[in-house]
């Protein structure tokens, strides 16, 4: 089963010609999800539509352009979080590899934990979606950080980021 988690943490890696190959089939795999919202399925077809429109060298750009040139906008949480050279970092983000090994969790080679679609990977492994809220709870501070910067740029990946956020506000999943 596709979760909204596994379809954000996708929308939000760098577009590779596999992912503009299924554009049908993800749009398919969201309608036919009982578990996403009407609303966060509306803001995911979007973003499709839009990204669909453009050629993959387009978003790729686009992409470049939204996460890789300003820090501001990176995907990488504890950015947000510490001070570059803020000590606390490190550790954090060998907590976070270790809990993800805790679990079973396999991180790709040269993949910092604390970047948001792994995590988004991870949150979707979980078995309910309480368990989710709470892991995304700790997040939510970051990611409204990115989407605030991203919504200046009015930046079309700034509605995907809201919905994560959300999902992390929410403690009561029948909201």
């Amino acid at each position: 089963m596709i979760t909204i988690y596994k379809v954000i943490s996708l929308l939000l890696e760098y577009p590779k010609q596999e992912l503009v190959d299924h554009w049908d089939e993800v749009q398919h795999s969201i309608s036919e999800q009982t578990t996403i919202s009407h609303e966060d399925k509306q803001v995911l077809n979007r973003f499709i539509d839009w990204a669909s429109s453009l050629s993959l060298t387009k978003l790729q750009a686009n992409y470049v352009d939204n996460f890789d040139l300003k820090a501001a906008h990176s995907l990488y949480l504890t950015y947000h979080l510490f001070d570059e050279q803020d000590r606390n970092r490190g550790p954090a983000l060998i907590e976070l590899s270790e809990l993800y090994k805790s679990t079973g969790f396999e991180v790709g080679d040269g993949e910092l934990p604390d970047y948001l679609p792994l995590i988004l990977e991870y949150v979707a492994t979980m078995e309910d979606e309480s368990s989710a809220r709470e892991f995304l709870q700790q997040t939510a501070q970051a990611v409204d950080i990115i989407a605030s910067n991203l919504e200046k740029l009015d930046s079309p990946y700034a509605p995907l980021l809201r919905i994560v956020e959300s999902h992390g506000l929410l403690t009561d999943i029948a909201a």
